[in-house]
């Protein structure tokens, strides 16, 4: 008989088992960072972000993590166009472990934790001592 892949070792039956998504982890956040999510609305993302560089920050910290992760990108992206060269990004990835919790729906089952590993963004966008000529 051949070995069950891991893929199948974390599969549930959603008739059995319920699954609960944990939160992410949060950091601690300072003034300059944004988290990025799929369901904020972009263009109030972007006002956010250029309301800080425009401000008190030389710096800002965009965070997506998952799904975000283009989203992350796309904005920070966007931010340094429109700064037409006073604006330089520094991009950093990393990984996630996220648990799960699968919550038995029926008597004989028990209750269990699934593990599974998430992709993140951090993206550095800083004003640079000199222009930058790539936007």
């Amino acid at each position: 008989m051949a070995a069950a892949s891991p893929a199948a070792a974390d599969s549930f039956d959603s008739e059995e088992f319920e699954l609960r998504k944990h939160l992410p982890p949060r950091f601690a956040t300072r003034k300059n960072d944004v988290y990025i999510t799929k369901r904020t609305n972009f263009g109030a993302q972007m006002a956010r972000c250029e309301k800080l560089l425009e401000g008190q920050f030389n710096e800002i910290y965009v965070h997506g993590l998952g799904n975000a992760v283009n989203r992350a990108i796309n904005l920070s992206l966007q931010l340094k166009r429109r700064a037409l060269g006073s604006i330089d990004l520094d991009v950093n990835t990393s990984t996630m472990e996220m648990t799960d919790d699968l919550i038995p729906l029926v008597d004989d089952a028990d209750f269990r934790t699934r593990s599974r590993f998430v992709s993140a963004v951090h993206i550095r966008v800083f004003r640079p001592d000199s222009p930058v000529d790539d936007y």
